[in-house]
């Protein structure tokens, strides 16, 4: 029984990225204390067709009133809305992945609403035309992250009536590998990342101003004078190639995740670098745009 109703729940309320609610979109009865509401009534009818008391009834038709109108209200909350949820393309192990909502009316007026996914619970007061909301996950597997399904309902005004509807998202986020820090030198690489002392083009004179840290201090010692090391990969070679075969380590993971470590030391140093991947290969370039698609290759790579 509980696997046909979830299985109707999902293909009832499937959710392409943007919906404006419909009377079949809501949901609606009773809530916690709407059931005692209802014995109240049921008690109050009883006890004034017994007594013959009609000032029992009247009081009887009164909270009757009160719970029709709170159907009609509470329903009134989610009815017309219009949702657009918008989510991360790709985002990194460890990490948080972010589901943007954003929410429309056609006429100002207050809505009050709860938010649920998982084990989050979050209360949101709609009082403009549009507004938005954020809600976080945590990824903790590389790959594809498929979005728990999401209600939201509402209990306003008097919380004896609940009126919910459901969003089964069919979209999903990528999600790459935690990045792990490589070995200083690697064969995957022609930049090194290190000055190596022993490795440089050439020796140029000191001059007043320049860090000491580049001085040749070995021909200091032997009164050749001071002079300042040049070193050819910070010069001529711009360039980093991340090759999965170059790895140091026969776990898929661990491979993934050494090169999303050098991706991002590549990334912090402003140089370009290309992936090669068993079946695919992302072009050397440099940049934003491509530390998300070295992000997004690595979350797929099988």
């Amino acid at each position: 029984m509980g696997f046909a109703w979830q299985n109707w729940l999902f293909k009832r309320f499937k959710f392409q990225g943007e919906k404006k609610l419909k009377e079949s979109d809501v949901l609606i009865f009773m809530y916690q204390q709407g059931y005692l509401f209802a014995v109240l009534i049921l008690i109050t009818f009883i006890a004034g067709i017994n007594y013959a008391n009609n000032l029992i009834l009247g009081f009887c038709f009164l909270i009757s009133a009160v719970l029709c109108i709170s159907f009609y209200l509470t329903f009134q909350q989610l009815y017309a809305l219009k949702i657009e949820v918008h989510c991360q393309e790709v985002g990194q192990v460890g990490e948080e992945l972010h589901l943007d909502f954003y929410f429309s009316q056609m006429h100002k007026k207050s809505r009050y609403l709860w938010l649920k996914a998982d084990d989050q619970l979050h209360k949101l007061a709609l009082n403009d035309l549009k507004q938005s909301f954020q809600l976080s996950f945590l990824a903790d597997a590389r790959g594809q992250f498929h979005y728990p399904m999401i209600q939201i309902f509402s209990v306003y005004p008097f919380g004896l009536v609940r009126a919910w509807t459901y969003l089964n998202l069919q979209s999903f986020s990528w999600v790459a590998p935690q990045s792990s820090m490589a070995v200083p030198e690697n064969k995957n690489m022609h930049h090194r990342f290190e000055q190596d002392v022993d490795e440089f083009r050439e020796l140029k004179a000191y001059s007043e101003g320049q860090s000491l840290q580049a001085v040749s201090w070995k021909h200091a010692a032997r009164g050749q004078g001071l002079y300042i090391k040049v070193f050819e990969q910070y010069q001529e070679q711009h360039e980093v190639e991340i090759r999965y075969d170059y790895m140091p380590s026969s776990s898929h993971e661990e491979k993934l995740s050494l090169m999303m470590g050098l991706a991002e030391q590549c990334d912090h140093l402003n140089c370009a670098y290309s992936l090669y991947l068993p079946n695919v290969q992302l072009p050397s370039a440099s940049g934003e745009k491509q530390l998300h698609q070295a992000k997004l290759l690595l979350a797929q790579a099988e």
